[in-house]
């Protein structure tokens, strides 16, 4: 307000650039993903058009309708809900505990496990194929969801272990004092006391995990042979012959598979916020 009233015009232009810088970052956001909208909704003639043309191009509802069609999407859609929902249910319950113990308890070794949980949750993913595989067809899980799920787990548990770990130190230490006075055990303080004020953190991070397990593509696509997850069915998208890409019903199904990922943030944001806010100024 002090350089309102001294320089009106230097204030006004900070404004104007800092709109401007907030419009064209949108753009940039936005934009591949209103362009793969369109191109969801037009026609294969319509592909090649001109921008300009292709924008004003008539609607077809065509390559969604050919979307749910396909048998093996929808299969797809199962099966990535499977096990999504599989790894992250497992996850939040053993990384709640990890948690509760790395973040109220004193150990020799703590420090150490927590960067070597670190260290796993940045791993690169082809790294571990290999052993992975061997042991995932050494107990008969190939092509099973199950492996698919505990294969998932090696990112989603160290994930869910440190983010969560870092709320649980914040918690304040009368909470359990009050409960372990009234006489219960440090598993009744845990789903008693502790996982109500951990909740906003427990749905930001399941949130995170569910959406790392929703698209990933590799482990699917080494592990599973004919119960594929959605994003290799997608990847497997063939026209009618090998020269012809059909983007239209490939953008469909694109769309399709992003907007439970984009539903659950809008009815969990006020959780996601306070998650991620958790912890951030200590009274």
């Amino acid at each position: 307000m002090y350089l309102k009233r001294t320089k009106p015009g230097l204030y006004y232009l900070q404004r104007t650039l800092f709109y401007l810088l907030v419009i064209v970052i949108t753009l940039y956001l936005l934009l591949p993903f209103g362009w793969a909208v369109l191109t969801s909704f037009r026609r294969a003639t319509d592909l090649f058009l001109p921008p300009l043309q292709f924008a004003f191009a008539p609607t077809t509802l065509d390559n969604y309708t050919q979307v749910f069609a396909n048998a093996s999407f929808r299969r797809g859609l199962f099966f990535s809900t499977v096990v999504a929902v599989g790894a992250v249910a497992v996850s939040l319950l053993f990384g709640s505990f990890a948690a509760y113990a790395l973040g109220r308890f004193r150990f020799r070794g703590k420090q150490f496990i927590m960067y070597i949980i670190l260290a796993v949750s940045v791993f690169p993913q082809i790294a571990v194929l290999g052993g992975l595989f061997t042991l995932i067809t050494r107990f008969n899980l190939f092509d099973n969801p199950l492996g698919l799920m505990v294969s998932y787990l090696i990112f989603t548990i160290p994930f869910t272990v440190w983010v969560l770990t870092s709320f649980v130190r914040d918690i304040p230490g009368e909470l359990e004092e009050a409960a372990l006075v009234d006489g219960a055990s440090p598993l009744q303080t845990l789903f008693k006391v502790l996982f109500p004020v951990m909740m906003p953190a427990l749905v930001t991070t399941g949130l995170l995990a569910f959406i790392n397990a929703w698209n990933e593509y590799l482990f699917a696509l080494t592990f599973m042979s004919t119960n594929r997850t959605v994003p290799v069915v997608i990847a497997n998208y063939s026209g009618a012959s090998q020269f012809d890409q059909p983007w239209g019903p490939i953008m469909a199904a694109s769309i399709v598979v992003t907007i439970p990922l984009i539903t659950l943030v809008l009815i969990f944001q006020r959780n996601i916020v306070s998650g991620l806010t958790a912890g951030a100024v200590k009274g």
